[in-house]
């Protein structure tokens, strides 16, 4: 075969070759656009998805992280330590305590330890602090701050509300007093910062929340017991040295002062409302005491479903009347105690006396609501109005109140 007759032919072969490769070319150049722009589109979705994620990161580290110090519930105590700790001090003395030995009772001495807070009325200095901090002390002194400590004495004292107002010589430059908010504006949730020394710990700084108001708790002694009322209870926990320390709001102003008189309370804590410290401060620096406090005169317990299913009532709130103080406001008044003893849970009552369910038209759903009520709004000699469930029919009773 010759070159001439074969010429033609490769030349086909190789316009073909020629040919597909072009067209594979353009169908992969086609293809890898298509996939470049496929990338791009990711790649910018995913710069989107980084853009956002950060934002919303942002976000969420303002919400938890602290801003300048302010917290999540909008309070410094950074700041609130800062401005208040001076005014914070450490009651420090002695008192006889008896216990019991081998021999039997023995007196002993026994430090007491607490903490205090400087107040200024009508130009004069004072350190508030709790009754039961000062109660049989001896030797007492007021260290400020900054360590310098000085001879205290006791101006006035009220075991029923475990306030007590102390004097000291300190120089006036010691003094950085705190000022009161009214604690009848405080709400259940809200944020508060207590400094106090615990254990001698001085200048100690905890943070919480209202838990609730209008408590009231069981103040133990020597000589027996009785009720405080209307008491702040929240969330930190009070050791020895704690009590008399104040508890501040979100600008630092007084809205309670720490007290340890409950047993028990661990995880918790509970303070003298500024509103009660306030009320007697006239009275503790005039005569020493406070004399005004409401009495009505019985033994109660609160009322609840299984009480009234054993009574055949439908009160299922309420204050159950057990027993009356012979010649006291309820005897006077002609309010019923129980007769029966019954056992609930475990627990001892006497039923088949009054139900108390209001006051003055006021709701009564506790002893915490009836005692609450009374060292708010009444004063010895005041009669009030109260509603009670006798054999199932509701009537009105006025009780003229006494003291104590």
């Amino acid at each position: 075969m010759s070159t001439k007759q074969t010429s033609p032919r490769i030349l086909a072969v190789l316009l073909v070759l020629v040919i597909g490769f072009a067209a594979a070319a353009f169908s992969f150049g086609i293809a890898l656009t298509e996939e470049s722009s496929k990338v791009n589109t990711f790649q910018d979705l995913a710069a989107e998805l980084q853009t956002r994620n950060s934002q919303l990161e942002s976000s969420l580290s303002s919400l938890s992280r602290p801003q300048g110090n302010v917290t999540a519930y909008g309070i410094n105590p950074a700041q609130i330590y800062g401005n208040s700790n001076r005014s914070v001090v450490t009651i420090q003395g002695s008192e006889v305590a008896v216990v019991d030995t081998l021999f039997g009772p023995q007196k002993t001495i026994a430090g007491v330890l607490g903490s205090g807070f400087v107040i200024d009325l009508s130009n004069s200095y004072y350190v508030v602090t709790n009754f039961h901090v000062v109660d049989g002390i001896v030797n007492a002194t007021v260290t400020f701050w900054n360590g310098q400590a000085y001879q205290a004495k006791i101006i006035g004292s009220d075991a029923y509300s475990d306030i007590a107002v102390i004097a000291t010589q300190a120089s006036p430059s010691e003094f950085y007093p705190l000022e009161f908010a009214p604690s009848s504006s405080l709400v259940v949730g809200q944020p508060v910062v207590a400094i106090r020394n615990p254990f001698g710990l001085s200048g100690s700084v905890t943070f919480g929340i209202i838990s609730q108001l209008g408590r009231t708790i069981q103040y133990q002694s020597a000589g027996g017991g009785f009720s405080i009322a209307d008491v702040i209870q929240f969330s930190a926990p009070i050791n020895p040295g704690n009590s008399g320390g104040p508890l501040l709001d979100a600008n630092g102003m007084v809205v309670g002062m720490t007290t340890a008189v409950a047993s028990g309370s661990q995880g918790v804590g509970f303070a003298i409302p500024s509103d009660t410290i306030l009320r007697e401060l006239s009275s503790l620096l005039s005569s020493g005491k406070y004399d005004k406090h409401p009495y009505i005169g019985f033994q109660v317990a609160d009322m609840n479903y299984q009480l009234s299913q054993i009574m055949k009532t439908n009160a299922t709130y309420g204050v159950l009347i057990e027993k009356t103080v012979t010649g006291g406001p309820a005897d006077k008044a002609h309010l019923r105690g129980g007769q029966q003893v019954v056992t609930i849970g475990g627990q001892q009552y006497l039923i088949g006396g009054d139900v108390i369910v209001s006051i003055d038209g006021t709701r009564i759903v506790n002893y915490d609501a009836f005692s609450t009520y009374l060292e708010r709004h009444t004063i010895p000699e005041q009669t009030i109005r109260v509603g009670i469930i006798r054999a199932s029919s509701y009537l009105e009773v006025q009780v003229t109140l006494g003291s104590y």
